[in-house]
């Protein structure tokens, strides 16, 4: 009989693990929106979620919110903003940062780990702006009677990326850097992440990248900006200038797709002004047949 139960008990011990193992790594869109003010889209910003960590590339204006939202309604408490503890940002636009510091500075005073942040030079410098921002606030909850696990929780541990290569491996997650060519926004940065099960890549903000094409080969998802260029040729002559400079027109980002070729081409932070947003998906796909998914908030792959 102890054989037996031996047996039946190394048996569940297998099975768990294999479960363990096999869990899904999720990727669940915080914020699919641009500088443009929209109701319906946060700032740049997304999160993925591994073995009970959640990783969290850009936090764009919305983006704590909608980290929340999630918690509470797809069953994903690593987005409880305390529980978070890195971050990455991919270059020091406002339309990427915004609620950096809100992720900091939500419940601090109940983190039991430390924010870590990855990102530009650059980054220590609106670091310490945030301290700066809310010394007040950080006074009055250190210096009074209130409850707080550690008064210096409020501190960021902050990395400014030195060059290209890895600069997270960890809990079997590994990130690594990669520049792209923002225009004049030097640097920034791409993130190809790996877990047991996924590859996501990450273009940042960039226009044609060759260095994206050489991350997301074989890629599980590839996430991209992109700008419509039907929306476009509305614009501006100098506006459409600097937006070349800056982002992926539609008919370029097929290109990058089709030399890439990843499994899930995903579309985010889309340019498209008075063009309907689905314009840019519809010029993608009429030059790449692969799987392709418009964006929106809260959505997972």
């Amino acid at each position: 009989m102890k054989t037996i139960m031996k047996r039946i008990s190394l048996l569940a011990i297998l099975i768990l693990s294999a479960g363990a193992v096999q869990a899904e790594t999720r990727v669940i869109m915080l914020g699919t929106g641009t500088p443009w003010p929209n109701a319906e889209r946060a700032g740049s910003g997304f999160a993925v979620i591994h073995d009970g960590e959640a990783y969290l590339f850009d936090a764009g204006h919305g983006t704590v919110q909608r980290a929340i939202q999630a918690w509470k309604t797809m069953d994903a408490p690593e987005l409880n903003p305390p529980m978070i503890k890195n971050v990455f940002l991919s270059h020091l636009h406002s339309d990427h940062t915004m609620d950096y510091s809100e992720l900091a500075a939500t419940l601090w005073w109940r983190r039991d780990a430390r924010l870590n942040a990855y990102g530009p030079k650059g980054l220590q410098d609106m670091t310490d702006g945030y301290y700066e921002m809310q010394k007040v606030d950080i006074a009055l909850r250190t210096g009074g009677n209130q409850p707080v696990r550690d008064a210096t929780m409020y501190q960021v541990a902050v990395t400014e990326i030195p060059k290209d290569g890895i600069i997270f491996d960890d809990n079997n997650v590994t990130v690594e850097a990669f520049s792209v060519d923002h225009g004049d926004i030097d640097p920034a940065y791409g993130y190809k992440i790996t877990t047991p099960d996924k590859t996501i890549v990450f273009s940042g903000d960039t226009t044609y990248s060759e260095n994206v094409i050489k991350k997301a080969k074989g890629a599980d998802i590839l996430i991209h900006e992109v700008i419509s260029e039907e929306g476009l040729k509305a614009l501006s002559p100098n506006w459409q200038a600097y937006h070349h400079s800056s982002h992926t027109l539609t008919s370029e980002l097929a290109q990058i797709a089709n030399k890439a070729k990843p499994n899930l081409l995903v579309l985010t932070h889309v340019l498209h002004y008075d063009s309907p947003i689905e314009t840019a998906y519809s010029e993608v796909k009429a030059l790449y047949d692969g799987d392709v998914v418009l964006a929106n908030d809260l959505d997972e792959y």
